[in-house]
């Protein structure tokens, strides 16, 4: 199954932590924090439609600025999602530039700024170029099982961990591959049609297989009301991609219960590895993760790959031995 996600790390590990998630097929991306963005051609940034932001530490937000000049002028809309407070500091960055001219602008360039509290609730808002980026519309909004975005083919969920902040861990989550085999419609009398989006819907929500769905039949005619389980065999259902991405949180027993619950089965988990072991009283004094112990996370939460970053600079010419360390614990037996 060709992936529709390609992640990728912005920066080396040691620098600004960012990670580009390039969509196959469509002119889009996502992206996990917002350090400095400098490397990204305009191009790929134009692309990004929604950006998912740990905590706002200046390594991981201050990209914002780049983002902003590069949209600026367009007919462009970008979702934001950060930690508690998120909007009144996105609203503050915006007020420290004047827009005394925007209203000359043919296009509205827009934010949609949402902030994640505990218990799943929330703010979302929006900032809009030609009303100079004033915050509007206002609205409670929640976050039911920690789902932030859902569309057709994938949704966003998260978690808020401990940084002596809340800082947000987050998963992008593929829906079902759900590929259809012509060859068994025929066997059944039926064709293609626009009744097969009802039968992707039905099996991606995990509907009951008693569940009647309507069909077509041969000569381009309504068909019978059809189980979903009986038509479930003229499918092939592959599970779809998983990609985390987890930063700036101590090695607790509560944080390390939301991890790994969360990166659970991921095929790419991309890891906060901020210092070696040795240095384990440093990282919990600065509430961050040695190598071994995002290895531990990833071992346990059963991972196909592990990309560290995040790393501290004091590892300069060093970044092996993170690895190594990182590596020895998560393939442990």
């Amino acid at each position: 199954m060709t992936p529709l996600f390609h992640p990728s790390l912005v920066n080396p590990p040691l620098e600004d932590p960012c990670v580009y998630v390039d969509f196959l097929f469509s002119r889009r991306a996502f992206l996990f924090d917002l350090g400095s963005i400098t490397s990204l051609p305009a191009r790929k940034i134009l692309r990004i439609s929604h950006v998912f932001i740990s905590h706002t530490h200046i390594d991981h937000f201050i990209g914002f600025d780049h983002l902003l000049r590069i949209c600026l002028g367009r007919e462009k809309q970008v979702h934001l999602f950060g930690p508690p407070g998120f909007i009144d500091q996105v609203a503050h960055r915006l007020a420290s530039y004047s827009w005394n001219l925007v209203q000359n602008y043919d296009t509205d360039f827009s934010i949609v700024a949402s902030e994640i509290h505990p218990g799943a609730c929330g703010l979302t808002s929006e900032f809009h170029c030609r009303q100079g980026f004033k915050a509007e519309a206002v609205r409670s909004h929640l976050f039911e099982n920690n789902l932030l975005h859902e569309e057709e083919g994938l949704f966003v969920r998260t978690a808020l961990l401990d940084h002596k902040i809340p800082s947000l861990a987050f998963a992008l989550e593929e829906k079902l591959h759900i590929n259809i085999m012509k060859n068994r419609l025929d066997e059944m009398g039926l064709v293609v049609g626009a009744w097969l989006k009802g039968l992707k819907k039905a099996i991606q929500l995990g509907a009951p297989d008693d569940t009647l769905i309507p069909t077509q039949a041969g000569g381009l005619v309504q068909g019978n009301l059809l189980p979903l389980g009986s038509l479930k065999e003229a499918t092939s259902i592959v599970a779809g991609q998983k990609i985390c991405y987890v930063t700036d949180a101590g090695f607790t027993a509560e944080n390390a219960e939301k991890i790994i619950d969360l990166v659970k089965g991921a095929d790419y988990l991309f890891i906060e590895a901020t210092f070696l072991e040795l240095d384990a009283a440093r990282a919990a004094e600065r509430c961050h993760l040695t190598a071994r112990q995002a290895g531990e996370l990833a071992r346990r939460a059963g991972v196909a790959r592990v990309i560290p970053f995040q790393i501290s600079p004091r590892y300069a010419g060093r970044e092996e031995e993170i690895l190594s360390e990182l590596e020895q614990t998560w393939k442990r037996d």
